[in-house]
């Protein structure tokens, strides 16, 4: 079987500076990776390459197989092809409700283009309570997204990612300035990717975090991949002294 995603010597310039130079990168079905590396080590640049944020110079880019053309990569085609993106903002709007943010820009309308409300409003729940494991006694469809916590805000965009037939879920730094409690229902969410049959690309510069989710490590240092590792050959001070080690 082919990989989910398949990267081969992809470059990628502004201006003079190579923010990504013959970065290769596999992705296989049901399985977590971690990208490591400093700020300006690339992380940001590739996950923007893959979800369609950002196109490529040079390489080969293939996604279930199928390869992609570079001037034609957007958002949509990722999307249409599997791929959803969880970025550090969330795109969350605060004074909204749980289930529009939950189907944001995609909503289910019936054969007069009214939106499906009361289905939209169960199937957000389904996916938050049942997948998600969220919980709560004010957690309801109707609630604002601003009562919710950072973890759970985590969680309501993951479920999101998750609900739209995404194969690859990639998360961007899910757990920055989130408090402990906080923290561990984000890494459960991370981790509930893989039970639901999903693959995903975790990005984080919190070692602990990263050794927590995923099956294999892939080190970024000034665009390019300078080590790579599978959980079972490492620890959290082994990762550290890696990073160390090319910093």
């Amino acid at each position: 079987m082919a990989p989910l995603i398949e990267l081969s010597g992809i470059t990628k310039s502004y201006g003079h500076v190579d923010a990504l130079n013959g970065v290769d990168l596999t992705l296989h079905d049901n399985e977590i990776i971690g990208l490591i590396g400093d700020n300006g080590a690339g992380k940001s640049t590739l996950i923007k390459i893959l979800s369609g944020v950002e196109t490529f110079d040079k390489g080969t880019m293939r996604i279930g197989g199928a390869a992609v053309d570079p001037g034609r990569h957007t958002v949509k085609t990722a999307r249409d092809m599997g791929i959803e993106t969880v970025f550090q903002d969330k795109s969350l709007g605060e004074s909204q409700p749980i289930w529009r943010n939950f189907f944001m820009g995609r909503h289910r309308t019936n054969p007069l283009g009214m939106i499906r409300v009361a289905h939209e409003k169960k199937e957000a729940m389904k996916v938050l309570t049942k997948i998600i494991g969220l919980k709560g006694a004010g957690l309801s469809a109707d609630a604002p997204v601003s009562v919710l916590s950072g973890g759970e805000r985590q969680g309501l965009a993951i479920g999101r990612a998750m609900y739209f037939n995404a194969r690859v879920v990639i998360l961007d730094e899910p757990t920055t300035a989130l408090a402990v409690k906080e923290v561990d229902k984000v890494l459960g969410f991370a981790k509930a990717l893989k039970t639901e049959g999903k693959s995903g690309i975790f990005v984080s510069h919190n070692l602990h975090h990263v050794h927590d989710v995923v099956d294999r490590f892939l080190f970024l240092q000034r665009g390019r991949v300078v080590h790579e590792a599978r959980k079972a050959d490492e620890t959290p001070e082994s990762l550290m002294a890696t990073l160390m080690k090319w910093s």
